[in-house]
Formats: structure tokens, sequence, C-alpha cells
């Protein structure tokens, strides 16, 4: 009996490490498309009102937000506008904090130098300067993955890393996975903590930690909360990017900022912040600006 349970054992043990050694062998584009397969009932049913995913990790002095989803876009789309670096400026700049973008280096060690500050009109110089790291990690005809990374940021900030993956699903549907992550210490937590004690004491994220007796969802707040909403703003920009791929040159840029602004007041309990008009102003003075540099 001994030696069939140690044999029990031996054999639970050994399937255990084939399956995930056969997990971990799997590609990128695979495990992609794996992920496609365990989310279709979140996608299908979800608070987003379309096919749509956030999750989200808080660790000790590490945040990470991820969002999976299905646009309507090819993947052909994607691939020739998502891969190319300079294009990237014209996304970032659509999100609210998001002050000034520049591209400099070579193709394979492109830097995307951001100006990040308030939601309100501000100058370069009062603003924080995040500079990414571009690197094309993967580019095919069924995957590719573009990654940016910093090693500092405002306030003690570190580690950020914005990823874009994408496989094709069909002739007109893409899959997507933008991830936002960056590590803090004491003195980001700190100011973070006073801010949302303050002037952010009333905003919040949108995982739902649970529900009130009358229905209506609590969600998470903090700095988790402050996560999503900045994830959510990056992977707007990017759906408010491509709506306006096929339009004229001289139509795009108001196309994506107005698209940019009705994609968010979708939700306006977590990224209402200031009306149509002021943003439009500020983001045409921005983008004038980011070109005339």
């Amino acid at each position: 009996m001994f030696e069939m349970n140690r044999l029990a054992c031996f054999t639970l043990i050994l399937f255990c490490c084939i399956n995930k050694a056969s997990a971990t062998d799997l590609s990128p584009a695979a495990s992609l498309r794996v992920k496609f397969g365990t989310l279709q009932e979140q996608l299908a049913q979800n608070q987003f009102h379309k096919p749509l995913v956030l999750d989200s990790v808080e660790t000790a002095g590490q945040l990470e937000g991820d969002i999976y989803s299905v646009l309507d876009y090819s993947y052909a789309v994607l691939e020739k506008t998502l891969t190319q670096t300079p294009l990237w400026c014209d996304v970032m700049i659509l999100h609210l904090n998001v002050k000034y973008c520049k591209v400099s280096g070579e193709k394979a060690q492109s830097v995307l130098s951001l100006s990040v500050g308030t939601k309100r009109p501000q100058s370069i110089n009062a603003a924080f300067r995040i500079d990414y790291r571009a690197q094309l990690v993967a580019d095919s005809n069924d995957y590719f993955q573009m990654v940016l990374t910093s090693e500092k940021g405002p306030l003690g900030t570190k580690n950020y890393r914005i990823l874009l993956e994408a496989i094709p699903l069909n002739a007109t549907q893409t899959f997507i996975h933008v991830r936002y992550a960056y590590a803090h210490g004491v003195t980001a937590k700190l100011a973070m903590q006073l801010y949302l004690s303050t002037a952010g004491r009333a905003k919040v994220g949108f995982t739902v930690l649970k529900k009130q007796p009358d229905g209506k969802p609590i969600y998470i707040s903090g700095l988790r909360g402050s996560m999503e909403r900045n994830a959510m703003r990056y992977y707007l920009a990017i759906e408010a990017y491509l709506g306006a791929v096929d339009l004229a040159p001289q139509d795009q840029l108001e196309h994506r900022l107005r698209n940019w602004f009705t994609l968010t007041e979708l939700y306006p309990q977590q990224l209402h912040e200031v009306n149509l008009d002021e943003y439009l102003s500020m983001k045409r003075e921005e983008y004038r600006r980011q070109k005339n540099e």
C-alpha cells in the first residue's frame, strides 16, 4: 500500500509538472489565444457593455492592470498602425494627463519622451517627464507585441510598463491585450494617499468589490482604483486612434479627440474630469505644441 501511494503521488507530481511545462512552452500568440478562450463569458457579459475585461492586481509596491478586448478592426489595420513607434505619440496625447510626447532615436532603440501632469492646461516645464523605451518584440501575420518601458517616473515611481499584444480572430476582428503597470515607493504612495483623501476622495476604479442592498456596486478605490483609471484611459486612446485611421489626415485629430472624450464619458463615475469644450481646447493646443517642437 505504501509503495502504491508513493507511486500515485509521483504520478500526480509528474502530471502536474508536464502540464505546467506545456503551459509555459506555449508561444505568446498561442497563450493569448488560450486567454481569449477562457474569457468568453466575461467578454460576452460585463459592466462595460462591450467585449472588454479588466483585471488588476496590487502587491507590495507594485500595481498592474490588464485589459482584454475584441476590436472590430482587422488585424492588418492594427499591425500597420500600432507597431510604428512615432504614431504612439498621437495615441498618448489623447490621455488627459499627457501634456507632450516626442519620439527620438533609431527604430530599434526608439524613445518616447512623455510629459505628464495635471488634467488642466499646463506648461511642459511644470509637468513630469517619463522616457519610455519602445520595443517591437514580435511582429508577424498572426501576432505582434509592442512594449514601452521606463525605469523612472514621477515621485519615486519606477518600472513603468505598457504592453500591447494582438492576434487576429477573423477578417474583421482582433483580440488585444493591454497591460499598464508600475512600481511605487513610500514617497509616491504617501503623495497618492494624500490626493485620494482630499481632492480625489470620491475617485473609484472599475473592479466591483461587492454590491449594496439596493444592487449598486461598490468599486475599488485607492491606488488600485487610480491605476485602473489610467489603464482604461490608455486603452480608450488606442480605440479612439483606430477610429480615425481611414479619415483624411486633416480630419483625424478632431475625430480622435471627440471619440476619446465620448468613450471616457461612457464611464463618468470613474473617468469624467472636464467638459468637452475644455478638453478640446486643451488638447488642440497641446497637439500644436507637440507638432511645433
